[in-house]
């Protein structure tokens, strides 16, 4: 009884770890990083160029994207949102992650900006309908 006692009293000074700072940590880790309008960095979006020209893309949540293009051809690649940025890396061999820089402008409007032009294009989300 007496080892008992001993063991029990050993594990009773060690200190618990403190509930708040471990709960505030988990958080931290799976925070998710938003689109520039506030939902989720997946889902379907309708990609206008300043010329007129629409891209339909698919963001997955399994971070996979397909880009249809007016022509109807198609882009894939892979993707992650980061704080006010929206990188993608093409399936193409040899592409490298692009990341660009993401806003809602002062018109209210979601603008995302080619990093190697600096060319704009607005985004909207195209919510999903019932069937």
């Amino acid at each position: 009884m007496a080892v008992l006692a001993a063991v029990s009293a050993c594990s009773e000074t060690e200190t618990a770890p403190d509930a708040a700072a471990t709960e505030e940590v988990a958080a931290a880790e799976t925070a998710e990083v938003m689109a520039a309008d506030g939902g989720p960095a997946y889902g379907n979006f309708r990609v206008t160029r300043a010329d007129g020209t629409v891209i339909m893309e698919d963001v997955r949540e399994d971070g996979t994207w397909t880009a249809t293009m007016a022509d109807g051809t198609t882009e894939t690649g892979t993707w992650v949102q980061k704080p006010g940025e929206y990188c993608t890396t093409d399936d193409k061999e040899g592409a490298v992650e692009k990341c660009h820089p993401e806003k809602i402008d002062e018109n209210g409007v979601w603008v995302s900006t080619d990093p190697d032009d600096g060319t704009t294009v607005t985004v909207e989300r195209i919510e999903a309908t019932a069937e």
